[in-house]
């Protein structure tokens, strides 16, 4: 029926947990009248929220879904794909059971808080005599770190405190998918979970352990500097460029090896290297000899900063009976670092992904928006090894003793690579840091 009611009216009718709702003065109108004016409401004729259609059921039920829903409202806003030809829209309850029962579902699955509105889904679709899904109630997923309000997350998109839905920030599919979350790791970190009837919150830490372990088995290993270091190695000769054999992936033989080329000027990673290292410190300084991983190792000899005191060059000199693999090569040190040969590195940016938020539990706060991660996206320009020129968007590695990445699904091409970082590996140093 068509009711004239306000919507402070319905509510104030609909009752209470201890008294029952009273009945709309409209509740009675005739057929002919509802379909006139349901008919009239459909064609514009009457302003935003004068009219509702309600469903006639029990004002009397313990439910108070039940206490005569609205199914349609007037409301004249343009849609985004349909534009302006509608002036009514239907209410979700009524809404929801219809599209699942057009689409076929088989098993609507929500979350708790829509186990009152089960009878209601039953109501209308029985009535209606048409395909009856079955809605199931389980506990929403909660992760710490993370806000998983569709509502919230609109507005960091509409704001600008990401770039959008597809953001590697957001907890959406787009957005892990962006990241370089594999389904894999996503079904088993479900699997791993399990589903309840009761809310908790799940650590984000699991599911960080999920990708590195799917990623782990699967992605190929490659060298990149994020925050280059140059080094010279003095004795190398200066025309020479050798190529190493490095191993795609330890965890899988069958993935075979690459040839990484080797030359006298090379960039490390700046943390890789300390003038006054502590005890703990097994990386380059000065006097201090490293293992670069696949090929030699070399001693530093020499330090060059610029005028503000900054170190910005390395000289070194390698001993030549080190190469890795090669017979007599079995001098060991204490470190081993990744390099990349500055003639032959590919220059790419580098996004390093963080948590959004720097509490555990942000939809916790009423200003989420001050509790964001300054640091949860900070780039970087660096270097990787030739092998990734042919890198194809959304192509998974691990950078060795960085982390895993991923070649980014929008902007990255063979003209401009760009990395996302999935995931951080364990560092042992950091946490001594």
């Amino acid at each position: 029926y068509v009711d004239d009611l306000s919507a402070a009216a319905i509510r104030e009718h609909r009752g209470t947990l201890t008294e029952q709702g009273k009945q709309s003065p409209y509740r009675s109108r005739s057929v002919e009248e509802n379909l006139d004016l349901f008919q009239r409401m459909r064609a514009g004729e009457f302003d935003d929220g004068s009219r509702v259609l309600r469903a006639k059921i029990d004002m009397a039920s313990p439910n108070f879904n039940m206490r005569d829903p609205v199914m349609y409202r007037i409301l004249h806003a343009e849609h985004h794909r349909t534009g302006d030809k509608w002036c009514l829209y239907p209410m979700y309850d009524w809404a929801h059971g219809l599209e699942d029962s057009i689409e076929r579902i088989t098993h609507s699955i929500c979350t708790l808080e829509f186990e009152d509105h089960r009878p209601l889904y039953d109501w209308f679709l029985d009535e209606l005599g048409v395909y009856h899904p079955q809605q199931i109630e389980f506990a929403r997923l909660n992760l710490t770190y993370t806000v998983m309000s569709k509502r919230k997350l609109r507005q960091f998109v509409e704001k600008g405190y990401v770039s959008g839905w597809d953001d590697p920030r957001m907890p959406t599919l787009s957005g892990l998918r962006r990241r370089g979350y594999t389904p894999e790791s996503i079904r088993n970190f479900c699997e791993r979970i399990g589903v309840a009837k009761t809310d908790s919150t799940i650590d984000v830490a699991l599911l960080e352990h999920c990708v590195r372990e799917d990623l782990n088995k699967r992605a190929p290993r490659v060298m990149a500097v994020l925050h280059p270091l140059r080094v010279v190695i003095d004795n190398y000769p200066e025309d020479r460029v050798e190529e190493m054999d490095a191993v795609n992936n330890p965890e899988d033989p069958n993935m075979g090896t690459r040839k990484v080329p080797f030359s006298r000027v090379l960039y490390i990673e700046q943390d890789d290297f300390l003038e006054a290292p502590p005890k703990e410190f097994f990386r380059l300084a000065p006097g201090r000899e490293v293992r670069l991983r696949y090929a030699y190792i070399i001693k530093c000899v020499g330090v060059v900063k610029d005028k503000a005191g900054q170190v910005v060059e390395l000289h070194c000199t390698y001993d030549a009976d080190t190469r890795s693999g090669a017979a007599g090569s079995s001098r060991k040190v204490k470190g081993t670092i990744h390099w990349v040969s500055a003639a032959h590195a590919l220059k790419a940016e580098v996004r390093l992904y963080d948590r959004l938020f720097t509490v555990e539990n942000p939809g916790d706060v009423d200003e989420v928006e001050t509790v964001l991660n300054p640091k949860s996206l900070q780039t970087s320009t660096g270097y990787v090894e030739p092998s990734l020129a042919d890198a194809t968007p959304g192509s998974e590695y691990q950078f060795e003793r960085l982390g895993y990445f991923c070649a980014d699904l929008k902007d990255s091409s063979g003209e401009r690579l760009v990395f996302n970082r999935t995931v951080t590996l364990r560092d042992t140093w950091a946490k001594i840091a």
